[in-house]
């Protein structure tokens, strides 16, 4: 077995990249990133105040003029080589990720790979045009509807894949003809600092991307910065209504992808094996239910009601929890001690207040794991959709199944709810995927699929599950602004 302690990779220095320049004595000084999986440091992080962030505002304008000025082909064929240096440096940044946050070895791979792909996608739209033109009524002048970009944009990353929501983001952001100011979260600065290395590597401009390590602090400056022409966030809702009011200081517009409390539908005409593994690994399982996308709610129609938890708990209690180095692992810790003592008070209310029957897991993992924040994988049954335990994200692995009946049932219980970031569905009914996709109030729903997330498709929430979309021509048109050129023609 590898053991934590054998998991060595090269990691970035801690100090962040502000134009072509690598500054570690700053403003701000230093904090500790924390291993999750042993509760040791793993490097010193440089903090930028405001002398760091104001000079990256302006070095990412003076990079953003140069940027604009190179030919399309020039520009794609810039994002070409970094999505190729992005997968040459596969392996080490899978490792870094790791050390990031300690997803383990097993998944971690498809956070690079995900990078990359966004990276190739958006690079195709470098040279397409996304214009139109139209004539203007009552004359025979003509109208061009340009998009440009916005300059200088803040991109906030969330801890729980920050290499996965570069590509998501920072990948438009480039290919629109943008800057970027990175702001990485501060319990997983690793990756992005070395992605801000292949930007420099792969030729962009010196200041293209820049990566301002942080706290909240820091993140405050960013947004009130006033050389930031857009912010695209990505985190939970309570931080995102921080942001929101802080860049209204500038009339700064705002885009997020917040937090969920998914619905996964099961029904009865469903593969129940494939079901049971679907509901598993997209909620408790999955990088320890860290995810916006888990499917923390899930509604087992009546009829198949035991089948399904059988096999569902088996699956559950069966993963492999332990070192994230170690491939044979499914599950790791959670992101922090904090994060921890809060997953364990949730679970520890829900018990006491009987909001439903704890059927496994709902403790702290000891042993050779006690060093790290490890929770075992924890599902509660009979759960009520208006208790706090069906209705406030906990970003852990907690899960709650509940019964339904007929299908208006499921569908009302999915929707209760104030998020609308994904939902799921298993039957093998055709109609009825059909119809009930287009009755669930999400921004994405899967049928008999995981989240899984491609370039091509917008990806964002409704209701307090964020506005906006990353991917697809619309995760382009984000990081765009619209200016309309009419032309005067003589009669």
């Amino acid at each position: 077995m590898v053991k934590m302690s054998d998991a060595n990779a090269t990691l970035p220095s801690g100090a962040m990249l502000i134009g072509d320049e690598w500054v570690k004595d700053t403003s701000g000084g230093t904090y500790e990133h924390i291993f999750a999986a042993t509760g040791r440091p793993n490097a010193e992080i440089a903090v930028a105040g405001a002398e760091e962030v104001d000079r990256a505002v302006g070095s990412a304008w003076a990079a953003q003029r140069e940027w604009i000025s190179w030919t399309v082909d020039q520009r794609r064929d810039a994002l070409i080589r970094l999505a190729d240096l992005v997968h040459e440096h596969t392996d080490e940044l899978t490792a870094i990720n790791t050390h990031d946050y300690a997803v383990p070895v097993l998944v971690s791979p498809a956070h690079p790979n995900q990078l990359e792909r966004f990276l190739r996608y958006y690079a195709g739209w470098v040279d397409k045009g996304v214009g139109t033109a139209s004539p203007v009524s009552q004359s025979h002048d003509l109208m061009s509807i340009e998009r440009e970009p916005y300059g200088v944009v803040a991109v906030i990353l969330p801890w729980n894949g920050p290499l996965f929501v570069i590509g998501m983001n920072v990948a438009p952001a480039l290919a629109a003809g943008n800057a970027v100011v990175i702001k990485p979260p501060e319990l997983a600065p690793l990756g992005p600092l070395r992605f801000g290395e292949l930007c420099l590597e792969a030729g962009l401009p010196p200041g293209l991307v820049n990566v301002v390590t942080g706290d909240a602090e820091t993140g405050d400056l960013v947004v009130r910065h006033p050389g930031i022409r857009k912010i695209h966030f990505t985190g939970g809702g309570g931080i995102a209504q921080k942001i929101t009011v802080a860049a209204a200081e500038n009339l700064t517009p705002v885009a997020t992808e917040l937090g969920g409390k998914s619905a996964n539908i099961i029904f009865a005409d469903a593969d129940i094996q494939a079901a049971a593994g679907l509901a598993a690994f997209q909620g408790p399982l999955g990088q320890s239910g860290q995810s916006c996308a888990c499917g923390s709610r899930i509604l087992v129609q009546d009829s198949i009601y035991d089948e399904f938890m059988q096999q569902f708990v088996a699956i559950v209690e069966g993963a492999t929890v332990g070192d994230p180095f170690d491939p044979s692992v499914v599950v790791g810790p959670v992101i922090s001690q904090p994060a921890m003592e809060r997953i364990l008070g949730v679970i520890d209310q829900s018990v006491e207040q009987r909001m439903g029957r704890l059927v496994t897991g709902g403790k702290r993992l000891g042993g050779d794991l006690a060093d790290g924040y490890y929770i075992a994988p924890t599902v509660f049954e009979g759960v009520a959709n208006d208790t706090p335990l069906a209705r406030i994200e906990t970003f852990g692995p907690v899960v709650s199944v509940m019964r339904f009946s007929e299908e208006a049932e499921a569908v009302r219980i999915a929707n209760d709810t104030p998020f609308g970031l994904n939902a799921f569905l298993s039957t093998t009914n055709l109609n009825r995927a059909n119809r009930v996709a287009r009755q669930l109030e999400a921004g994405s729903v899967w049928v008999n699929a995981p989240s899984d997330i491609t370039p091509q498709g917008p990806y964002g929430g409704y209701k307090q599950s964020g506005v906006g979309r990353a991917g697809g021509l619309e995760g382009l048109h984000e990081f765009m602004q619209v200016k309309m050129i009419r032309y005067g023609m003589p009669a």
